[in-house]
């Protein structure tokens, strides 16, 4: 699909004028972005081609009362020049279409650029985007992803209301929508790892930190953990500290949750497994080198 803008096109980037009438269906009141969708998006930018300025895509996930939640993103073919952009659709809808099948829950919410700057291709994109997500409305999302030097990184968000007696498609205004962004607990490893790598490369130019170094902070971090909770335990069986009853029920909701669901008894079970393989391996050694012994 080829989109070029008539030379009348008013693009504007700033709340709703007070004396507009105009009003828009279900517009978003926040969005939520997960860490997948921005690296999703900084992958795209960093394999982009060198005459290419920015790259743009499809934003999945989920609406709630409160906003949208992206989870996920993937990148949509276009060529951009001075007079006109060049988007492929179909690709667009092909990817959705595979993306369904493994996430059906997710659903299109809108799309992504990098870069900070809006220009008169976006409310032509804009409005595409508002067909596919119709009755709700289109979010837009910049990321400046702070790669080029001189740049800051960040994120935006956009809806679009259009302008006018008779709105053509790109006529119209781009509103701001709060962002924030948000992790689940199971992604907190991952930022973990990425941060300290760059905590690690940033020191020095040594190589990104090993999985064994890896595994052994995350060791020391639960260990931490439970001497914390133990001296807690303590503290307050002595009388030390007066208990909290929340915090109690947190604790053993949490313990009877791995008890009941078995977690606890499997990982024990692979843990003599794995301690009753070592030792069995170390006695076949010992048999091995004294065989070896004799028969020399």
């Amino acid at each position: 699909m080829i989109l070029a803008p008539s030379s009348s096109a008013l693009h504007v980037h700033a709340p709703l004028p007070s004396g507009s009438t105009t009003t828009t269906p279900k517009t978003p009141t926040a969005v939520t972005i997960h860490p997948v969708a921005l690296f999703s998006i900084l992958d795209h930018y960093l394999r982009r081609k060198e005459e290419e300025d920015r790259v743009l895509g499809t934003l999945l996930g989920t609406r709630t009362d409160s906003g949208i939640e992206v989870r996920s993103s993937f990148a949509v073919l276009h060529k951009e020049t001075a007079e006109q952009v060049a988007v492929d659709m179909d690709y667009h809808r092909t990817m959705y279409d595979l993306h369904h099948k493994v996430n059906p829950k997710e659903v299109i919410v809108g799309w992504y650029s990098t870069g900070s700057d809006l220009n008169s291709f976006s409310a032509l994109i804009q409005n595409f985007y508002g067909q596919e997500t119709a009755p709700h409305q289109a979010i837009h999302v910049t990321l400046n992803t702070g790669v080029d030097a001189g740049e800051k990184a960040g994120v935006k968000a956009y809806f679009s209301s259009p302008v006018g007696v008779y709105p053509r498609p790109e006529n119209c205004v781009f509103v701001p929508v709060p962002v924030k962004l948000e992790f689940h607990d199971a992604e907190r490893s991952g930022l973990d790892l990425l941060k300290s790598t760059a905590t690690a490369a940033s020191a020095s130019s040594s190589q990104p930190i090993g999985d064994l170094d890896v595994l052994e902070g995350a060791i020391h971090n639960i260990n931490d953990m439970l001497d914390r909770v133990l001296g807690y335990v303590r503290s307050v069986l002595s009388g030390e500290t007066k208990g909290d009853p929340a915090l109690g029920r947190y604790l053993m909701d949490t313990l009877g949750t791995s008890l009941e669901d078995g977690s606890f008894h499997s990982s024990l079970q692979d843990t003599l497994m794995i301690s009753y393989l070592g030792g069995l391996v170390q006695a076949q050694a010992e048999v091995s080198a004294r065989l070896a012994l004799v028969s020399a």
